[in-house]
């Protein structure tokens, strides 16, 4: 079998830009292959304008809370260390005067205040972390979600700086020896890159929810913030919600009912 030198640099652009969804490269030089792969989808694949979420405090327990991060951390191979400086975090409690600064008054109630509070990255509309990225190892996709490319990330930590959530976290060690059950379908890091939450962008490829969302029993609602009938929009229309640091303008597209 023989290509040109265009059909070569076709092949090996289209390698790039999409990793070759797992096609053996062998495959790829074969007539045909190549145009199949860029068209085939999962047709359960679950397909959005804009993903959201909605957390529903009233309906959060501890318990729950825990289950929702330890599945997280466990299908995306996050390591876990004993020192908390190298701590790396997907999905995180934080108290009521973390996670809302500005929001809080003498007046709020302790349950509130004492409350832990789950936090993730918010996929920001307007994130910035994306534009202050050199190697655009951080960038948005379509659809909203705000994605990690940890092969093209140079560890400069921008995304980190810029980020006023701080939804993302570095390697400053190898975090393979520190991952309690290594989950072989999705893959682990090495030191020196920046990872955070894709609202499981792997799953949703699928036809899955978010691990956090299937294990939250109905406390986080998940679905497209662009489809009016969607049980998300639903949720947010019949209750009062608010999102973290909103005047800073990034648009964050994770809401809380309190």
């Amino acid at each position: 079998m023989s290509i040109n030198r265009r059909q070569f640099l076709k092949i090996a652009g289209a390698s790039a830009v999409m990793g070759l969804g797992g096609i053996a490269a062998i495959d790829v030089l074969r007539p045909g292959q190549f145009e199949a792969a860029q068209l085939s989808r999962n047709p359960k694949a679950l397909v959005g304008k804009r993903w959201g979420m909605v957390i529903d405090m009233k309906r959060l327990d501890k318990e729950t809370m825990q289950k929702c991060i330890d599945a997280c951390h466990r299908i995306h191979n996050v390591p876990h260390f004993d020192n908390p400086k190298d701590e790396v975090k997907w999905i995180w409690p934080e108290t009521y005067g973390h996670a809302f600064p500005g929001q809080e008054s003498k007046y709020t109630s302790e349950e509130i205040e004492n409350m832990p509070f789950l936090l993730l990255c918010n996929q920001c509309d307007n994130p910035a972390c994306v534009r202050v990225c050199p190697t655009k190892a951080t960038f948005k996709r379509e659809d909203g979600i705000v994605m990690m490319d940890m092969h093209r990330c140079i560890g400069c930590r921008f995304c980190m700086a810029a980020c006023p959530f701080g939804a993302r976290s570095f390697n400053w060690r190898d975090p393979r020896p520190f991952i309690k059950e290594e989950n072989r379908e999705y893959p682990t890091r090495m030191k020196g890159v920046v990872e955070k939450c894709t609202f499981c962008y792997e799953r949703l490829a699928e036809g899955l929810m978010p691990a956090c969302v299937e294990e939250s029993n109905g406390a986080l609602i998940f679905g497209d913030l662009d489809d009016p009938n969607s049980e998300i929009r639903k949720v947010l229309q019949a209750h009062y919600t608010i999102r973290r640091k909103s005047e800073l303008g990034t648009e964050p597209s994770v809401y809380y009912i309190i």
